[in-house]
């Protein structure tokens, strides 16, 4: 739990994936054509990964746990909240008061 912590709040952006997972790659590319510089942390390529995979399955209290997105320390959710912010018109302001976005 400590290390996802620690990692979720080294970016404005953070997200946490699985590298064959396709929603993770869609809320990948969501974000990079947003323009934001996301950190991604592939669990499945990472020796801690399974760790980090329970520990967000605790704090999304859900599985499966990919894609887990992290907007300005925050745990924002998984694929369905973020692009309900996104439709929404909420994402945008997000990222910009969590300075991932100048625009």
């Amino acid at each position: 739990m400590d290390r996802v912590l620690r990692l979720s709040s080294q970016k404005a952006v953070v997200i946490f994936s699985v590298s064959s997972c396709c929603m993770c790659h869609t809320v990948k590319r969501l974000f990079m054509e947003l323009g934001v510089d996301a950190a991604v942390h592939e669990l499945d390529q990472d020796p801690k990964g399974r760790d980090m995979e329970r520990a967000l399955a605790k704090m999304l209290d859900r599985t499966p746990t990919v894609p887990a997105v992290f907007i300005g320390g925050n745990l924002v959710g998984s694929t369905d909240k973020v692009m309900s912010l996104h439709l929404g018109g909420k994402l945008v302001p997000l990222l910009r008061d969590a300075g991932a976005l100048w625009l």
